[in-house]
């Protein structure tokens, strides 16, 4: 059984790394981290893919399980100063440990002396995966399972299904003109773009949530908005809903004829569908209660992890795997440390059945 001092110096290493998605020298530095905690664990280097992605491949044989997580993380440098890596009362704290540096750590010591086992890191998770999405999906067409390292849902609950996720940018495209001296001659981005973010947040319902978000227009306060944009995130239970959602946001047109509207993004993550994780979450709860566990539960969740890229290829895929705690993208992100042996032995036990070709 691995040591939990052990497990929590090393998640401590991880975790004092920051690695903010959008800095890639910063996640080059995680990188190398992770590598060098990981050969620690594993007794082998991995491969450095791109910078920033590492892939263990344990065993001679051709790997059966894809366990997967990623070391980049929401905060930017310089969140340690002020939420210092610590452990008091039995919780740990720090920035990117509950999503998911922990899960990370449970993996390495889950997979430590197992075979035919594939270790998959990435580092742009958090960026909706625009650079390891094919990567990821070609392990996960070669596995017979992948296991997913996020976070736990509430209470430890699994996560069994996960919406799909589209992202966009809409572009309005008007004319500036002097707004104190001929307004009237301008196109007002602003206006248009205020009529687009109410059409496009009626496009939701019935399970479908469709968000406009970051928005901006015009340069300076005298002058008519010559051009605006806003973000929109979109979650959806089914692809039926994806591809509807998608057609509307592609047909949308300006209502001031003077304007135009351009769209740009698309389908980002599949949905993760019960039926993809229901054979994985009973062989886990199985194991759970041979060690003496209660069963985990199973949750349904809004969040979009790269679980929806390994179930969209058709590989059983089981998510929530890693730390139990909460506040994910929060200031009070944090980890309970007495589920951590526990769950890794669950982890362990799981990926020892599949990886011999159990079920």
């Amino acid at each position: 059984m691995t040591d939990l001092r052990d497990m929590l110096a090393d998640a401590r290493a991880l975790i004092e790394c920051e690695s903010p998605s959008g800095d890639r020298a910063a996640v080059a530095r995680s990188a190398e981290v992770v590598a060098e905690v990981g050969t620690g664990i594993l007794g082998v280097a991995p491969e450095r893919i791109d910078g920033v992605h590492l892939r263990w491949r344990l065993g001679p044989g051709p790997s059966r399980v894809l366990l997967l997580g990623h070391h980049d993380t929401v905060w930017p440098l310089g969140t340690l100063d002020d939420r210092p890596y610590a452990v008091d009362g039995g919780i740990l704290r720090g920035p990117g440990c509950f999503d998911m540096k922990v899960g990370l750590v449970m993996a390495l010591h889950a997979a430590a002396g197992l075979d035919g086992v594939t270790l998959l890191v990435t580092g742009d998770e958090e960026l909706g995966s625009p650079g390891s999405r094919e990567l990821i999906e070609r392990e996960a067409r070669a596995a017979e399972a992948a296991l997913v390292l996020e976070a736990s849902a509430d209470g430890g609950a699994l996560k069994c299904e996960r919406k799909g996720t589209s992202l966009y940018d809409v572009r309005v495209i008007g004319r500036a003109a002097h707004a104190g001296l001929e307004p009237e001659r301008g196109v007002n981005a602003t206006i248009e773009l205020a009529r687009q973010v109410l059409a496009v947040s009626a496009l939701g319902g019935a399970g479908t949530t469709v968000t406009p978000t970051v928005a901006r227009a015009g340069v300076t306060t005298n002058t008519v908005p010559a051009e605006g944009s806003f973000a929109v995130d979109v979650r959806v239970e089914t692809r039926a809903e994806q591809e509807r959602v998608d057609r509307a946001m592609r047909a949308l047109g300006a209502v001031d004829p003077g304007a135009r509207v351009e769209v740009t993004g698309g389908r980002n993550r599949p949905p993760l569908d019960a039926s993809a994780s229901d054979s994985l979450y009973a062989l886990a709860c199985r194991i759970a209660v041979g060690q003496g566990l209660a069963e985990p539960g199973r949750a349904a969740v809004g969040g979009a992890s790269d679980g929806n890229f390994t179930a969209g290829v058709g590989t059983p895929t089981l998510d929530g795997l890693g730390a139990v705690g909460g506040g994910a993208h929060a200031a009070d992100e944090h980890v309970v440390v007495e589920h951590i042996g526990p769950r890794t032995a669950l982890l362990r036990a799981l990926v020892s059945h599949l990886g011999a070709g159990g079920s």
